[in-house]
């Protein structure tokens, strides 16, 4: 379980830095992403990625993640633009506010894949 929820929060913290700055995605990334194995990451794998991500991350099952909890994935900049209500903690909501947010950046053509 420790190694199923490290390697998630590896991919994503790759995948969320890579989206965010609108990089192209190394092919690794894509392959974990792209369940389908079409060759496109759809928004809805990339939804279904990071809800499980946040799960992961989400150590005390608390809905909410801490900074502590994410202090190795994220940077407190990162962190910071994920708190939207600014009250110290990131809901899920939140979260995936932010991360649906970024990829909707990185879909360059708007088709809602990431290639």
């Amino acid at each position: 379980m420790k190694k199923a929820a490290m390697i998630a929060t590896f991919f994503l913290c790759q995948t969320v830095l890579a989206v965010a700055q609108t990089a192209p995605m190394y092919q690794g990334q894509k392959d974990r992403l792209d369940s389908d194995s079409n060759g496109t990451v759809e928004r809805s794998e990339y939804q279904a990625f990071m809800t499980t991500a946040f799960t992961s991350l989400d150590k005390n099952k608390d809905g909410s993640l801490q900074s502590a909890e994410v202090d190795k994935v994220l940077t407190t900049q990162q962190f910071a633009l994920s708190d939207a209500n600014r009250d110290g903690v990131v809901g899920q909501s939140e979260f995936m506010n932010r991360v649906m947010n970024d990829f909707t950046a990185a879909d360059r053509s708007g088709d809602g894949n990431l290639q």
